[in-house]
């Protein structure tokens, strides 16, 4: 597998439409790797920020140790019960909020986490909201500069403004949301699987998605 950092990507406006509620509404498996490669929307006051999503995981609900609806439905997981297609916020580790959207069919828990995307739109504003200065020697195409800016779930919510407050059970396929996910025609030409990362509880199930190859996920791991 190439290590080399790949090209930039950029949004085709002409072909980017909104993904509907029929793409959450299955297995989160399939989900998380169909969204590779989608865009990840925040429209804003000062402009649109967009990435395209780059790194997954998935939360198969109540038979799943590791997913927040394992226990149950309680008035804080509510959103991965669905209906498909709703965003659920949760604050993690005391300092970062992580994003998900609801799988399955209304009533039936599940979920996907977005871990990584490559920034495309907006960046000066993700920067800001990251608190990190650019400055005139900053080129904002650098790999390395962007991989701050969204690598890893907690890096990429605060690139976005994501809260709970501001944002669990939003849709990511309103129209009229200022959270969406939409596709353009990007093409993902191969996807690695690993276990998922930083969780203790059915930690070796191989239930990670990523681009191959590319530069912006968080963490390469070991495949299976």
């Amino acid at each position: 597998m190439s290590t080399l950092p790949a090209a930039r990507t950029t949004i085709d406006q002409r072909r980017a439409t909104l993904l509907t509620p029929d793409f959450f509404n299955r297995d989160p498996r399939r989900v998380a790797r169909a969204l590779l490669g989608k865009l990840l929307i925040r429209k804003t006051p000062g402009g649109t920020l967009a990435g395209r999503i780059v790194e997954t995981e998935a939360y198969l609900g109540t038979g799943d140790a590791a997913a927040h609806s394992a226990a149950g439905r309680t008035a804080r997981n509510s959103v991965l019960f669905g209906p498909p297609g709703y965003a659920y916020v949760y604050f993690i580790y005391g300092n970062h909020y992580c994003l998900n959207v609801s799988c399955l069919p209304d009533g039936v828990a599940g979920g996907v986490l977005f871990r990584a995307f490559e920034p495309i739109a907006g960046i000066e504003q993700m920067a800001k909201a990251r608190g990190i200065a650019i400055s005139p020697k900053i080129d904002l195409n650098n790999i390395s500069f962007l991989k701050n800016l969204s690598s890893g779930p907690g890096r990429m919510s605060e690139a976005l403004g994501i809260t709970r407050t501001r944002d669990n059970g939003k849709s990511f396929v309103g129209k009229k949301s200022d959270l969406q996910l939409a596709d353009d025609g990007y093409h993902v030409r191969r996807v690695m699987v690993t276990p998922r990362i930083g969780i203790v509880k059915s930690a070796d199930e191989p239930l990670r998605y990523y681009i191959a190859g590319n530069p912006f996920v968080s963490r390469r791991g070991p495949t299976v």
